[in-house]
């Protein structure tokens, strides 16, 4: 088994610490691999230092990583921005993988998220109802889809 399998592996049973000391050797020896970096930036953030993740993060988008990983160093690096207190940021890097990635709706989610903490609770709110709307199965939400769609931007709205 290749190091950086063995290192996602023990992350996702829960071996933290030897999933980080891996990782760490393995940025030493590939530092050049984007994949390796965004492992790093995963068991940092998993580990609850958010912190430490974010220059990984970077590094990972930086160096080319790819497909799925890329989507998913966005998602981290946006939403460890957001836990960080770092709106600003959070609402940067989530508007870029929107534009590269509209249809992936995770990235909506958190945008909404930052929205929120922005205290743009209409924003907010409109985002979340149109994912909600837009990808429930439940019969009860689709029932009212079409409303709840016309409804999304018009919260505040008084109908006389």
């Amino acid at each position: 088994m290749k190091a950086l399998d063995k290192a996602i592996q023990l992350r996702e049973s829960g071996h933290l610490e030897e999933a980080r000391s891996i990782l760490l050797e393995l940025v030493d020896q590939e530092p050049m691999n984007p994949s390796v970096w965004y492992q790093f930036a995963w068991i940092h953030d998993v580990m609850g230092l958010e912190g430490a993740a974010v220059p990984y993060y970077k590094k990972a988008l930086e160096l080319g990583l790819m497909d799925k990983e890329r989507q998913g160093a966005y998602l981290g690096l946006g939403s460890t921005f957001r836990t960080l207190g770092m709106y600003n940021e959070a609402q940067l890097i989530l508007d870029e993988a929107i534009k590269e990635y509209p249809d992936q709706r995770e990235f909506q989610v958190f945008y909404a998220m930052v929205k929120f903490n922005q205290k743009e609770y209409k924003e907010s709110t409109e985002i979340l109802l149109k994912q909600l709307a837009e990808t429930s199965n439940d019969i009860g939400i689709q029932t009212y889809k079409k409303a709840i769609l016309f409804y999304s931007n018009k919260l505040d709205q008084i109908w006389k």
